[in-house]
């Protein structure tokens, strides 16, 4: 099973919790690096996070 990891900031929460429903009913897995709530945040925070798991090969993909 392929693995992806999604981050966004607040801006994006609605849209990246979409996604991840979507991907999880293709089969994918996911890991969903935040932010968990709608409540504001600074985007380079997840993308470093989404970033790092990738180069760590912790996931396949990664969207932000």
């Amino acid at each position: 099973m392929k693995k992806i990891a999604l981050a966004s900031d607040h801006g994006g929460f609605d849209l990246k919790e979409s996604v991840i429903a979507h991907l999880l009913n293709t089969g994918w897995e996911v890991d969903d690096l935040g932010p968990h709530s709608g409540d504001s945040v600074d985007y380079p925070d997840y993308g470093i996070k989404l970033a790092e798991a990738v180069a760590e090969k912790k996931v396949d993909r990664g969207i932000v």
